[in-house]
């Protein structure tokens, strides 16, 4: 599909001052989450989702137990999207959505969504030491997209540590493996904010998770939700009616995307070499606003974790530390940071005690890296 120059440069033009915007990934962040949250309306007191999160920051994180539970996709859905800074697109494959309740207070203090791994991740593939048979892999390995706790008892708490030891527990491993009917061996995420931020709340968490490395990090950005169905049907239209990917395709949006620059490059190459040199600097410079991401793994107390993965064995050999991560073990080790953690805030006056919620009221308010 070559488009026509007057057209090629529009297309062009749209993409360029999108990106334009963006210096740093968290400007990023914060012009999507502008974006999700500009319509979600600001609830009557008493009437709203709100009312389900974490209130009671004079309670003591010895005070406290936990259950993990499902609700309905749309609602977790909304209450994630006003909880998190940014809540990444759904990908292909597995999915699987979980809350995480103070039961005493039957308040929820974090989410944690779960999909399928990345197919490529050089840390993960210098861990291995060589490519895995990618059923195997599919079938055995989970990765955490969102882990989430409300705000501010992230803060007050180490919310987040929290959420993320859940993740790698064996109770929420026999939960995945049950629906999946599998025996997952490895769990992995990856930092929100990369190298812009210097740690990650997921540091200083042995045994359960470890620091692997670095992912490499240059590729463009995802379009937004206002422009990418509009140049998605843009050419669309152009292209007689057929959609540039088949809807069937996995990471559809990705491939949409990524064709579009293809088709615009061609294009501008064809009629405009100045039009077609600045387009492809604008992009590569749009690229490097991503940053490298700080990987981390779960081998759920098992020692054998690559032999499994790649296929020599199919049975899981449990080390001498297997106990630490039932659910119960995760949270005394919980309590015991987050008291030291507690008390500390108090003793210095920083408690936090204003829920922090995405709405069109509060968009410009709520720091983006948290």
């Amino acid at each position: 599909m070559i488009l026509e120059k007057q057209d090629a440069i529009y297309a062009a033009t749209k993409l360029m001052d999108y990106f334009r915007d963006f210096n740093r990934i968290d400007d990023y962040f914060r012009a999507r989450k502008i974006e999700r949250v500009r319509n979600i309306p600001v609830a009557l007191p008493g009437f709203s989702m709100e009312d389900d999160l974490f209130f009671d920051y004079d309670m003591h994180p010895n005070d406290m137990n936990f259950s993990i539970v499902q609700i309905q996709n749309k609602t977790f859905d909304t209450l994630l999207e006003m909880t998190a800074s940014f809540s990444p697109d759904e990908n292909p494959g597995k999915t699987a959505k979980y809350i995480v309740k103070e039961t005493n207070t039957n308040t929820i203090v974090g989410f944690i969504r779960f999909g399928s791994p990345l197919i490529n991740s050089k840390p993960r593939n210098d861990y291995l030491g060589e490519c895995p048979d990618l059923d195997i892999f599919n079938k055995r390995a989970i990765m955490g997209f969102n882990i989430v706790p409300t705000q501010p008892f992230g803060f007050n708490y180490l919310g987040g540590k929290l959420m993320a030891a859940i993740c790698c527990s064996s109770n929420i491993r026999e939960q995945l493996n049950k629906k999946y009917d599998t025996e997952f061996c490895l769990f992995e995420t990856t930092s929100l904010y990369g190298n812009i931020k210097g740690g990650s709340m997921y540091d200083g968490m042995r045994p359960y998770l470890r620091y692997k490395g670095d992912t490499q990090s240059k590729f463009l950005l995802t379009l937004g939700e206002e422009i990418y169905p509009e140049l998605r049907d843009w050419f669309t239209k152009r292209n007689d009616g057929e959609e540039l990917i088949h809807k069937g395709a996995s990471s559809r949006k990705l491939k949409i995307q990524t064709k579009m620059v293809s088709i615009i490059k061609a294009s501008l190459k064809k009629h405009d070499d100045k039009a077609y040199s600045l387009f492809t600097n604008k992009i590569q410079t749009a690229g490097e606003v991503t940053t490298q991401k700080r990987f981390y793994m779960s081998e759920y107390g098992f020692t054998n974790v690559r032999d499994v993965l790649l296929g020599k064995t199919n049975t899981l050999h449990k080390a001498d530390n297997y106990d630490k991560f039932e659910l119960e073990n995760i949270l005394t080790w919980w309590k015991k940071n987050a008291t030291k953690r507690y008390n500390n805030v108090v003793s210095d006056g920083r408690v936090r005690k204003e829920l922090e919620v995405w709405n069109s009221n509060t968009m410009n308010k709520i720091d983006i890296i948290r």
